[in-house]
């Protein structure tokens, strides 16, 4: 029974889970569809937009032109904050002084949507003053937001780039002065030497020779160990005197090579 029902949860659990799944797929599906649908009547809004500013005169260009230009503005203006955000969390607060502004500009372009149906063009054209500069107030808000963030983000890598040559340079001149460090450390191995000998204290140990030096030691010691194994092999020639009654040769044993055999005459 326990079996049973431990299976049952197990079931249920792998249900609820395909269920989550597929909730979380069609959703995300359903945002890309949105998200598609939304950009394609942007193209489509834009586009018949600058159509009409440019093959229409009158009225009808004349909202089509605020219309184009605060849509171009506003999308700018907020795609430039979203990308300057994740790198820069401090234009957050821009963000949310974006999204009133944005109330603003969806109100206007609402109104001036519904202007271009509107056929009494004499009374539009009376508006256009104001709508124009509602409009001009808006963009160069948004302008300002944009700029500015772009500006602080150039400010930013203009920092760094500064830093990082400075850096470069540093290192620069460290790695080509090789030949002041070697004076240094002679003269350091020379004075501490001097006061060792003054003082009468143990000799400190010498700094690092060179690799010249470290050659010149290796092969003057190599020579004093092979002058040193030479004498003691000659005093232990002489200390054993040879045998008046020499044993018998040793037996060889397998591994040891056969002597050449004598050839007699």
């Amino acid at each position: 029974m326990l079996v049973i029902i431990f299976a049952l949860l197990v079931l249920f659990a792998f249900l609820g889970l395909g269920v989550w799944a597929t909730v979380k797929v069609v959703g995300a599906a359903k945002r890309g569809v949105d998200r598609t649908i939304t950009q394609a009547r942007r193209t489509v809004e834009d586009t018949t937009l600058r159509a009409k500013s440019l093959g229409q005169v009158g009225v009808t260009a004349s909202l089509a032109q605020l219309r184009l230009g605060l849509r171009t503005s506003m999308r700018a203006t907020q795609q430039a904050l979203q990308e300057g955000v994740r790198s820069d969390p401090s234009l957050k607060e821009s963000i949310g002084l974006f999204e009133r502004l944005s109330t603003h500009g969806r109100e206007l372009d609402d109104e001036l949507r519904r202007l271009e149906q509107e056929p009494d063009r004499r009374r539009i054209a009376d508006m256009l003053p104001d709508l124009r500069e509602r409009t001009a107030k808006i963009t160069q808000s948004a302008d300002s937001l944009r700029w500015a963030a772009r500006e602080r983000a150039r400010r930013f890598a203009d920092d760094d780039l500064s830093s990082l040559s400075e850096q470069i340079e540093v290192e620069s001149g460290a790695l080509r002065d090789w030949s002041r460090e070697s004076v240094d450390d002679l003269a350091a191995a020379a004075a501490a030497w001097d006061a060792g000998v003054r003082d009468g204290a143990p000799t400190p140990p010498a700094a690092a020779p060179g690799p010249a030096q470290a050659q010149t030691q290796a092969q003057a010691q190599a020579g004093q160990a092979g002058q040193a194994g030479q004498a003691g092999q000659a005093g232990q020639a002489e200390a054993q005197p040879a045998a008046l009654n020499p044993s018998a040769p040793a037996a060889s044993y397998p591994w040891q090579k056969s002597s050449r055999p004598e050839t007699t005459t």
